[in-house]
């Protein structure tokens, strides 16, 4: 029987956090939050507008001169007792992760646990925020770098891993000086509010962190032209950030942008076809597919085709869905989000797709109010289907047949995206030139699509983003800017 949580860590309504207080949206409105599990009420939010958002950069704005002048090593300090403030209260934050994206309490644990080694490891680089020291070309003159804070950071997160998305930005920016306005995703409100609350009992200065719930077009559009922004990293789709690059643009902002993918496996005909399973069933369906970096393209060696789709069938009839610990995958974040993509598969069939398991909404008892989408597989499908090319965020996945590795790797470069890809070989050639040729930002042998470290780069080429990374000391590069040092000294004055 599906088991649901109760509330009761979250407030009646959800408010921003500006300049270290609590602020309800000023128009005074609010909107619904639902638990993707049930479908029932879960929480209202505060709908913020601009007027919302000026309040939230100008306590920025205030705020970050006297956070930049902090040495780096006592920033990391503070986000040190962040981070253990994170780790004192790991309990409460899973069980607001678990009621707001529907996966189980386990999971939401496991992503806690993640934000919080990632929050130690940010801490520890304010004692490395290294520049350089070089040689001149010219006699009696020293050429260094320094790193410089860049102003006030504007933060765009998606819903699917709330707290791990919400440290992958807040902690690299505060770090190297910026003080920071985080626009919350509408879906995972109160991840961002417990996050701010834990910040401020942390001891982190007023305005250094400000948090700003509502709606993209209402709330995050302001932050991204606000003129006092100075950069702005987003986490979501292509189509946004495309948005997000043209408005951006205009002003000339520092824009980081880690956007959609379509990410493909590769089942060589050598493969352990048992990892190989287990990893395609974890890459397309844990966190009901809800990763810029799920598998959703799994390419597959004709001679083992057949022998591999049935194994990936009997496996997917096998898994649990549900909001429980001992469920695989929950729900998909909200009903709009499963009519798209169920429109999509039924697009694909049309056109000639096969459904060979899932491609529903779930609707007996235990999963009728929620949003269940069935573990879904696909396959006589296109390239440039539209199933092929767009991400779904969801937990389907569609199969190719390909005769060898050229096929294969030629398979996996055909895409608008190139954010993660992975092939499952015991052969050490396959291997090397496959993480060499293919197109992707992230590549990976005899695993999943996903599973990028806190201390590693993440981050992707063509439609994936911009070219930026972050985690990763690679952060630090967002959120900064280099200036150069000349220092020329008289001899004679010796």
């Amino acid at each position: 029987m599906v088991r649901y949580m109760d509330n009761s860590s979250l407030p009646h309504e959800i408010p921003n956090w500006i300049n270290g207080k609590e602020v309800p949206a000023q128009q005074a409105e609010s909107f619904s939050k639902l638990n993707p599990a049930n479908g029932k009420l879960l929480c209202r939010v505060a709908r913020s507008r601009a007027v919302d958002v000026r309040m939230a950069v100008e306590a920025a704005k205030q705020a970050q001169p006297m956070w930049a002048e902090t040495p780096a090593v006592k920033r990391g300090d503070f986000l040190y007792e962040l981070a253990l403030g994170l780790r004192e209260h790991a309990g409460e934050v899973a069980r607001i992760v678990a009621l707001e994206t529907g996966k189980s309490y386990k999971e939401a644990l496991g992503e806690t646990n993640g934000a919080i080694a990632l929050g130690f490891f940010f801490a520890g680089e304010g004692q490395r925020l290294y520049g350089k020291t070089t040689t001149s070309g010219a006699v009696n003159k020293y050429a260094m770098t320094i790193r410089q804070p860049l102003g006030v950071a504007g933060l765009i997160i998606a819903a699917n891993t709330p707290i791990a998305n919400v440290a992958w930005k807040v902690f690299p920016a505060l770090i190297c000086g910026n003080s920071a306005v985080l626009k919350a995703a509408e879906d995972t409100p109160g991840t961002a509010w417990i996050f701010a609350k834990i910040a401020h009992q942390a001891g982190l200065p007023p305005g250094v962190l400000n948090v700003v719930q509502g709606f993209g077009e209402e709330a995050g559009a302001p932050l991204v032209t606000d003129p006092d922004v100075d950069v702005i990293s987003f986490t979501g789709s292509t189509t946004v950030g495309r948005r997000i690059a043209v408005a951006a643009g205009e002003r000339l902002a520092k824009v980081s942008l880690e956007l959609g993918g379509k990410n493909p496996l590769v089942v060589c005909d050598d493969a352990d076809l048992e990892n190989a399973a287990k990893w395609v069933l974890l890459s397309a369906f844990s966190n009901a597919g809800q990763r810029c970096a799920a598998g959703s393209r799994i390419i597959v060696f004709d001679s083992i085709y057949g022998r591999f789709r049935q194994m990936l069938i009997d496996r997917t009839r096998l898994l649990r869905v549900g909001p429980a610990d001992d469920d695989d995958f929950g729900p998909v974040i909200n009903e709009e989000q499963l009519t798209n993509m169920l429109a999509v598969v039924d697009g694909a069939r049309a056109r000639g797709a096969v459904l060979l398991t899932g491609g529903h909404r779930m609707t007996d008892p235990d999963h009728c109010d929620g949003f269940y989408m069935s573990p879904t597989i696909i396959e006589n499908v296109a390239p440039d289907d539209e199933i092929s090319t767009s991400e779904l965020f969801g937990p389907i996945t569609c199969l190719y047949r390909v005769k060898d590795f050229d096929e294969a790797l030629s398979l996996a470069n055909n895409s608008l995206y190139g954010l993660t890809a992975c092939i499952h070989t015991r052969n050490i050639h396959r291997a090397v030139q496959f993480t060499q040729k293919v197109q992707a930002g992230v590549a990976v042998v005899n695993a999943g699509t996903y599973g990028s470290e806190p201390h590693m780069p993440f981050g992707g080429l063509k439609q994936s983003g911009n070219g930026s990374r972050e985690p990763g000391t690679e952060a630090l590069d967002v959120y900064s800017d280099l200036k150069d040092v000349y220092i020329v000294v008289d001899p004679t004055e010796l």
